[in-house]
């Protein structure tokens, strides 16, 4: 009889496998294709407004970027702001952008790393990364040795690069999940 019911207990975990294993591919079958990307997505004519600037202080933080605690990101100006609770500026700064820009809107940070190499073979430090566009890999970085990335590099690149300085407020700022605004 024990026989028996072990050969009987064996067809039920074979059926309750396969069951689990075809309940799981229909599962994975209707995710979207969308949904661990960390960008979410604006609406062309809101990518397209630009947000208002204070031009008697250019580094004043823009109206239309957002509420709340973020990394705000200006492709024009070149600039970036560590904004804090209350929409108080906690730190901004110039920074030299890669050579592929992100697209204006609302992103989350999906990773860092304390130092890499570069997609243009310089050790960076503190890189803080967002998203990605065409294939590259766009984020926050220091150099080692605090240079700016040269302007005819011919390697597509993403980083954002600053000064140590500046990398080390944003790595300190913009911990996994922090939101990073982009706008032209």
């Amino acid at each position: 009889m024990a026989a028996g019911s072990s050969g009987f207990v064996a067809a039920l975990t074979v059926a309750a496998l396969t069951s689990v294993g075809f309940l799981a591919y229909q599962a994975s079958a209707t995710v979207p294709d969308d949904l661990g990307e960390a960008h979410v997505r604006v609406s062309a004519s809101t990518a397209a407004k630009k947000a208002p600037r204070d031009r008697r202080h250019p580094a004043a933080l823009p109206a239309a970027s957002g509420i709340g605690t973020r990394v705000v990101y200006s492709l024009d100006d070149d600039r970036v702001w560590l904004v804090g609770a209350g929409d108080r500026v906690k730190r901004t700064y110039r920074v030299t952008p890669g050579s592929i820009d992100p697209m204006p809107g609302l992103y989350m940070v999906t990773s860092r790393s304390n130092a890499v190499t570069g997609t243009d073979g310089t050790p960076v430090e503190h890189v803080v990364r967002f998203t990605a566009k065409d294939g590259v890999t766009i984020g926050f970085s220091s150099a080692v040795d605090d240079t700016a990335p040269a302007a005819d590099a011919p390697t597509r690149t993403g980083g954002i690069r600053e000064s140590r300085a500046d990398g080390d407020a944003m790595w300190r700022f913009a911990t996994i999940g922090a939101a990073v605004v982009v706008i032209p």
